[in-house]
């Protein structure tokens, strides 16, 4: 099945979508995550029953809002070649840190961020280089902790496309300081356009637990990127798991993929060409990101407002002491 939550006649609604965008409401329900945390059962019943309901509007009719509202969003980099562009981009360097392949690390960002399919993106206040990420995120459907692998599987209850937007510059100064990112990534993450349950992409999955989906990503109407979601080098399940280790996974974690290589994003291609081509996103700039089975996301870029003003250095303190 796919879930949308929706925006029609100032109301908000979450349904189920037919293969011809047609949108199905789900009764009794404007909140995709409280039916997530209402359990499989319920998720299941729930779309099971909107056949009976009659149509809703279609998906070019409404506002697409995020599938849900996200209590955690953690972001993974499992993609060994977007991490080798991005080493060459930010530090000159070539190849991948040894310790990247010890464990699928990730960082948590801002769940408060996470905008619709075709919402405006404006530029982060003070950036200048704004930069996609096309990615993949899984949506856990149950809670777990310290699971393995095998039983992770079962707490994915589907996914949906992450674009984890980025202020380059921004996250390039706020990590020098070993930290981050933060303000670089804090102000839009797009999620949609739906929940595709897990099901719907087993067909997709290798002889190696992953899954083999297209990805697109366009900018302007122009490709600029393509890979498979296969290239990954942990499955979402290991994430989970490791996600879990000593700590919880609750219903509606987010959990991105983390960029996919090849053009995933301007700035790895910009440590392959040893230029900014293509240039930042500016204002006027639409990115457009496909998944196969999943959708596709496209987002406008708009100004942004301004910085507001802090002090521009820290203040140098005595260190006296009591």
């Amino acid at each position: 099945m796919r879930f949308a939550t929706y925006e029609h006649h100032s109301r908000r609604s979450v349904a189920t979508v037919d293969d011809d965008g047609t949108l199905r409401p789900v009764p009794g329900r404007a909140s995709l995550l409280d039916l997530l945390r209402a359990g499989p059962a319920a998720l299941r019943e729930a779309g099971n029953a909107t056949p009976d309901v009659p149509d809703g509007p279609h998906v070019s009719q409404v506002r697409l809002l995020p599938p849900l509202q996200p209590p955690s969003v953690r972001d993974f980099v499992t993609f060994e070649e977007h991490v080798e562009g991005m080493r060459r981009s930010i530090d000159n360097a070539a190849g991948v840190p040894d310790a990247w392949y010890d464990a699928p690390t990730f960082y948590f960002t801002n769940p408060y961020a996470v905008i619709g399919a075709h919402d405006d993106v404006p530029v982060p206040p003070g950036s200048s280089v704004l930069d996609f990420e096309l990615e993949v995120a899984a949506v856990i459907g149950v809670e777990g902790r310290d699971l393995t692998p095998e039983q992770a599987r079962d707490h994915i209850v589907g996914y949906t496309i992450f674009n984890d937007w980025s202020a380059r510059d921004l996250q390039s100064a706020e990590m020098r300081v070993g930290l981050g990112p933060c303000k670089g990534k804090d102000t839009a993450a797009t999620l949609g356009p739906y929940l595709v349950t897990a099901d719907e992409l087993e067909p997709h999955r290798d002889t190696d637990g992953f899954l083999r989906l297209a990805l697109t990503a366009s900018v302007n109407g122009e490709v600029v990127g393509k890979d498979l979601l296969s290239n990954m080098s942990w499955t979402f399940e290991e994430m989970v798991a490791y996600a879990s280790r000593g700590t919880y996974v609750r219903p509606g974690d987010v959990l991105g993929s983390g960029t996919c290589g090849n053009g995933g994003c301007l700035a790895e291609l910009w440590g392959v060409r040893g230029r900014q081509d293509p240039p930042p996103l500016k204002p006027g700039d639409t990115v457009t990101l496909t998944v196969e089975g999943i959708g596709t996301v496209s987002n406008t870029v708009v100004p942004g407002s301004g910085p507001v003003p802090v002090l521009p250095r820290a203040r140098k303190r005595p260190r006296s002491r009591p």
